[in-house]
């Protein structure tokens, strides 16, 4: 439910939680659609399982997994997971 407000927000910032592989929760502020920085080569990624969302604070992509989203923000507005 939540990838697909992310998939949703057209371009527009957001804020998304997510646990990464290591167990640890990571928040990352960025925005989907960003293709400046891409360079050739492609994506190896399984858009069933991954987002990729560039992150704009490291200044560069990120795979998110789709099943360990745990809260976006989008337009001031806070959505969480019911599961952690």
């Amino acid at each position: 439910m939540l990838d697909e407000l992310l998939l949703a927000s057209a371009g527009r910032f957001v804020s998304v939680t997510f646990r990464k592989r290591d167990g640890s929760l990571r928040v990352m502020n960025g925005r989907l659609g960003v293709t400046r920085y891409l360079k050739g080569g492609v994506s190896t990624l399984n858009p069933d399982t991954y987002i990729t969302l560039y992150d704009t604070a490291s200044k560069g992509y990120r795979a998110v997994n789709r099943a360990t989203i745990q809260s976006v923000t989008l337009g001031g507005v806070t959505h969480v997971s019911n599961i952690d």
